[in-house]
């Protein structure tokens, strides 16, 4: 029974505080006029962010069901700005209870609804938020001339829209439909913001902490997490940061995304026509000093492949990339418009679209070192490149590649060309390679067997592989030792024509050449490479070219002689011109008829007689008498 009846006074006593409560803010809300409430909550904003309130619209105080004061149409402007700092549809201000019932005007929270918010930041670094930073520090250090702290320590934003320009370099963002929280509880030296937002088209969700508010406002080290969270990518920071002398963060940085194309082109770059850069990771200590960004232990990954470095990130003067990595395996298959030059079951080179827009966005420096390197069915071994790119031209200087069986120096440059085109640029040298594999990925040539040296120094524009091809200018040299020319017996083949001059049945691609030496030298115009000295020696056999080949078709129109050479002896014993036509992976090797006549006992004095102008009209009345088909004569009709 006592304890029923302790609850019944307690719920009484509940009931009393709660009706005397009703009634202070009854009488609050009759005792304090709007006018005051209006007064002390623009005098609250004006300490509190430095700036000018400027109400041009109606002012509602509501104490039901809970104390507000909402300005409609509002400004806040620095009174040495033209532009306002914030435009926003309508500010609404929670009053606290406690002060409200003491008769003071005290804000617990502002909420700003649709806010236009402008940022615009000078050459110095500064903005015209500065004073509100200056403001909020005064504000918040202890001991301060005002005797508190803020009275309220929330803002919300909702459906905002936060421009940021930066004149000077020509910079501007906006973010759209942002609906953020800004907090710094009293009862701690923290500050948070979390929300969500628009940036160029993609909703993102985001979260910042600064450990120490007022250090991080007065410019010194503070602990400092970021949160980004979006389509194109992901990324988080936790760290420090200061301001002075300069601003610098440090600490942990990464960053992922499912398309590193896609996250380009979200920035605003280029991609380019190239494959790949698809799935994406970094994970680094990032130190962040001015507007120079270092990666220091970084791992990276792309497309798969794996690396580790250091990168320099630079924004001033223009964008520009720094760096050394260093990776395992790479694979760059992916990174190539199609695996091969040219299938082997087609005829023409790739047709595709070959773009070098990107190469002016940024330059770059960057050394890239690994142990195995694939590219289609290519693998090289151990391999350094160093990539330079600075005013739309890229250099990609090879110091070493293990290549082929034998290593691969020399450079290649790529550059903007005439409107669409692109202009490239190769000095290459192939020492000691298996011809055979080099030539086969590169030309897709696979009849030449043996180890060599290939030098090649070319120049070609156009928009396209092919275009290239119509293009290409420059020399190439090829010096082969110790191999064999597929397809082809050469000897063999002499051997028996020597002996039987008109047994020219069968095919002649068949069988291999072996040779002890073979060198080439071309020189190419336009696409068509004139060939300006071959030989060939090995064995018994000695071979001549000479003629011209289509790079862009791909044929070969070629004249040469073959010979025998007896042991001991330079003389040849037998000599026999030939022609080469056809496609280069696949020629037509054809003796000369009329030396092949002139050899045969039988057949040469027909020869002879054919050139005589005398009989060569007999030998064709004989030829026309042996073709000739007599008349049948007509049917004579049956006697009726």
């Amino acid at each position: 029974m006592s304890s029923a009846t302790g609850l019944k006074r307690l719920s009484l006593v509940i009931s009393a505080v709660f009706a005397v409560g009703l009634a202070a803010l009854f009488a609050a809300s009759a005792l304090v006029p709007t006018e005051r409430v209006r007064n002390a909550v623009i005098a609250e904003i004006r300490a509190a962010t430095g700036l000018e309130p400027l109400i041009r619209g109606e002012v509602k105080v509501s104490f039901f069901p809970t104390a507000t004061v909402s300005f409609s149409d509002v400004v806040l402007g620095d009174a040495n700005e033209t532009e306002p700092a914030l435009i926003a549809d309508r500010l609404t201000a929670k009053l606290q209870l406690l002060p409200l019932l003491l008769g003071r005007i005290e804000p617990a929270d502002v909420s700003l609804t649709k806010p236009l918010i402008l940022v615009k930041v000078e050459t110095d670094g500064r903005s015209n938020w500065s004073n509100l930073m200056a403001t909020l520090t005064r504000t918040l250090k202890p001991g301060a001339e005002s005797g508190r702290v803020l009275s309220f320590s929330e803002i919300r934003v909702s459906d905002g829209t936060i421009s940021v320009t930066e004149p000077s370099r020509s910079l501007a963002e906006e973010l759209t439909k942002v609906e953020l929280s800004f907090a710094w509880p009293s009862i701690t030296r923290s500050f948070g913001a979390t929300g969500q937002f628009v940036w160029r088209g993609e909703p993102f969700d985001a979260s910042a902490n600064a450990a120490d508010l007022l250090a991080a406002l007065s410019g010194d080290r503070s602990g400092l997490k970021i949160r980004l969270a979006g389509a194109p990518f992901k990324l988080a920071f936790d760290g420090h940061v200061s301001q002075r002398p300069s601003l610098k963060m440090e600490g942990t940085l990464s960053a992922d995304g499912k398309s590193l194309r896609e996250a380009m082109r979200w920035a605003g770059m280029h991609a380019g026509a190239v494959g790949g850069m698809g799935p994406f990771a970094i994970k680094a200590q990032a130190s962040l000093i001015g507007g120079a960004l270092t990666l220091s232990a970084a791992n990276m990954e792309l497309d798969g492949n794996v690396a580790e470095g250091v990168l320099a990130l630079a924004t001033n003067p223009r964008l520009s990339l720094k760096g050394t990595l260093a990776s395992d395996t790479l694979d760059l298959t992916a990174y190539l418009t199609q695996p091969e030059l040219v299938h082997t079951s087609e005829r023409d080179w790739s047709r595709l679209p070959f773009s070098v827009d990107g190469l002016s966005d940024f330059d770059l420096d960057l050394r890239l070192s690994a142990a195995r390197v694939s590219i289609a069915t290519a693998k090289f071994g151990r391999t350094g490149i160093a990539a330079n790119l600075r005013d739309g031209r890229l250099t990609l200087a090879i110091g070493e590649a293990q290549a082929f069986g034998g290593a691969l120096k020399g450079a290649l440059v790529v550059a903007k060309g005439d409107g669409e085109n692109a202009s490239v640029t190769s000095q290459l040298q192939f020492f000691d390679v298996d011809l055979e594999s080099c030539l086969g990925e590169l030309f897709g040539l696979r009849r030449l067997e043996g180890k060599g040296n290939l030098t090649m120094v070319l120049d070609a524009s156009g928009d396209s592989v092919m275009a290239f091809a119509r293009t290409l200018s420059g020399t190439a040299t090829l010096s082969a030792r110790q191999g064999a020319l597929n397809g082809f017996n050469v000897e063999q083949l002499l051997k028996r024509l020597e002996q039987r001059p008109l047994s020219i049945a069968g095919d002649f691609r068949r069988g291999r050449t072996p040779f002890d030496k073979f060198d080439i030298v071309l020189r190419i115009t336009d696409g068509t490479a004139n060939v300006e000295d071959v030989k060939l020696e090995g064995g018994s056999v000695r071979l001549g070219l000479a003629g011209s080949a289509s790079i862009p078709m791909r044929d070969l129109d070629l004249k040469g002689t073959a010979a025998l050479v007896s042991a001991g002896s330079d003389a040849p014993a037998f000599e026999l011109p030939f022609v080469v036509q056809g496609r280069w992976d696949d020629p037509i090797m054809l003796p000369d008829a009329q030396s092949l006549i002139r050899r045969s006992g039988a057949a040469a004095p027909l020869l002879d007689a054919v050139r005589d102008r005398k009989t060569r009209e007999q030998v064709r009345s004989a030829i026309d008498r042996l073709n000739r088909v007599e008349p049948t004569p007509a049917a004579v009709p049956a006697p009726q």
